[in-house]
């Protein structure tokens, strides 16, 4: 299994896609191809061997393979000649069974590549397909402000390898380390690397390791756990508010990191419920053109006990997503104005709340408008 720990494994024959496995949907003109029995026969033989080995429920792997041996028997596949529709076929046949948003079996009308006998670590060339990717990309942050009445803003939508992305993060950080309150805006985030979702919540901490989550592994049954890092490379958030802004987009490892600073009372969750996915694992590949994302592990929080599988990170405010920003932005200015000593700065803070109060009204309105 080519585990790096990932929630959400930055495949590099899936880069035209997006960031996050759980999150993929097919490009707008991706080619697509023919495909026969025999390769249809083979990559189902290959799945349900690779789920059997490592899926994090054995007993489920083993439900759906009975489902998946039966529509074969069934000559269900039997007429599904595209690469693509088979692929969205079996996703739909095992998350049928297994309701695991992260199980997904992925197409490529270009070859995907193996690795060498015994390997289970990405090539030097694949490190290097990941790091031109991820620097593409920017680490996934898309937008760092500083918005009126001193809040930091930033909107990532990825938790990339720290070993690619720890200087974005820092310098992310870094400007918004003066502001009052800060805002973290998820609702495109699919997910990423449990050791970015540490990093990033080091931040938010003090001098005293904090325990953050736990992922438990089928393979070796053992337990990993994840703790804040006292050090940092940039400047600490500590002691100022924190909101996160949440959709049903936001998935994976984007909602390990909203269910731990909610479950450690360090944020305020604002937007949607989240798509409920804590299965991590990696990408196997099945053929020269199929492949598949499999959850080999399980998140453990060490307050619940349990974690957002299925059921989402519930917001602490639930508001539709495009509202979800000037609802914490209010939140964080009616904050401001009241610890604002002089009186200019009070009147200029509240013009903006009745700014963005009145856009979030007209806001409001359109929505039951067309409702």
């Amino acid at each position: 299994m080519t585990i790096k720990r990932f929630y959400a494994l930055i495949a590099v024959i899936f880069l035209t896609i997006t960031i996050a496995e759980g999150q993929q949907q097919p490009v707008a003109g991706q080619p697509d191809m023919t495909i026969d029995g025999a390769t249809r026969d083979a990559t189902i033989d290959t799945l349900l061997k690779q789920l059997n080995e490592s899926y994090v429920f054995p007993d489920t792997a083993k439900k759906m393979e009975a489902d998946l041996r039966s529509r074969l028997k069934n000559n269900e596949y039997d007429t599904v000649t595209s690469g693509r529709a088979f692929a969205e076929k079996l996703t739909a046949d095992l998350q049928a069974v297994s309701h695991d948003k992260h199980l997904r079996v992925r197409f490529s009308a270009d070859v995907i590549p193996g690795r060498s006998a015994g390997s289970d670590q990405p090539s030097d060339a694949e490190k290097a397909d990941e790091a031109r990717y991820v620097k593409f990309m920017n680490a996934g942050f898309e937008k760092i402000e500083r918005m009126g009445g001193n809040v930091g803003y930033i909107k990532f939508n990825g938790f990339v390898d720290p070993e690619f992305g720890t200087d974005t993060v820092t310098a992310a950080m870094n400007f918004v380390s003066n502001t009052d309150f800060l805002i973290f805006d998820l609702r495109d985030n699919g997910g990423g690397d449990p050791a970015m979702v540490k990093l990033i919540c080091s931040y938010l901490f003090g001098d005293k390791p904090v325990h953050l989550n736990d992922l438990y592994w089928r393979k070796g049954d053992k337990t990993d756990e994840f703790w804040t890092t006292p050090v940092v490379a940039g400047k600490k958030f500590l002691d100022k508010d924190v909101y996160i802004l949440t959709s049903g987009r936001t998935f994976s490892g984007a909602e390990e990191f909203s269910y731990n600073l909610k479950n450690l009372k360090r944020a305020t969750i604002i937007g949607e419920t989240t798509g409920g996915g804590a299965h991590p694992g990696g990408f196997e590949r099945l053929g020269d053109h199929f492949g598949a994302f499999i959850p080999v592990g399980r998140a453990i929080n060490p307050i619940t006990k349990t974690n957002w599988e299925g059921t989402g990170v519930e917001p602490d405010v639930k508001v539709p997503r495009d509202q979800a920003l000037k609802t914490a932005y209010l939140l964080a200015l009616n904050k401001a104005v009241d610890k604002a000593k002089d009186e200019g700065l009070k009147t200029n803070i509240r013009n903006l709340i009745n700014q963005t109060q009145k856009e979030l009204d007209e806001m409001k309105k359109a929505v039951a408008k067309t409702n």
